[in-house]
């Protein structure tokens, strides 16, 4: 399949200045095959590609466990996107162009939704931390 470049190039937001662009654009091919899926003229392997990546990122079992720290989290955070591009190079040209255009606009109205999520997960994290501490000061008589 042609690669077909997406409508606009804008410069990348604040948080985009620090993920390099190969990594982007793989994420801006997983938001096109998302946008993608509702059309008739996807795929079914293209489908299925999309419903094992989803599997995957809700599976317990993982490449590397999610209790590593950093390393759990990660491999999520790259097979899931790498999948999902797979997926979306392998849609129809005119599926595919449709689908940048879709991810296009979506993206520019949704700057703020990748730090929202960032800085919830954040705020979870912490709260978490902060039960877990609290709740073995407890138990030790702290």
């Amino acid at each position: 399949m042609t690669r077909i470049t997406s409508p606009s190039r804008r410069p990348p937001g604040v948080f985009g200045r620090f993920v390099p662009a190969r990594l982007r654009s793989v994420w801006f091919d997983a938001l096109s095959l998302l946008m993608a899926l509702p059309d008739r003229r996807t795929p079914p392997l293209s489908r299925l590609i999309a419903l094992a990546a989803l599997v995957y990122a809700v599976s317990p079992i993982d490449l590397l466990p999610d209790s590593i720290p950093v390393l759990g989290v990660s491999d999520d955070l790259l097979i899931v996107p790498a999948l999902l591009a797979f997926a979306a190079r392998s849609l129809p040209s005119a599926v595919l162009a449709e689908a940048r255009f879709k991810a296009d606009r979506f993206a520019a109205h949704r700057r703020w939704l990748v730090p929202a999520v960032l800085g919830g997960v954040l705020l979870i994290g912490l709260g978490l931390a902060y039960l877990l501490v609290r709740g073995v000061g407890a138990l030790f008589g702290g």
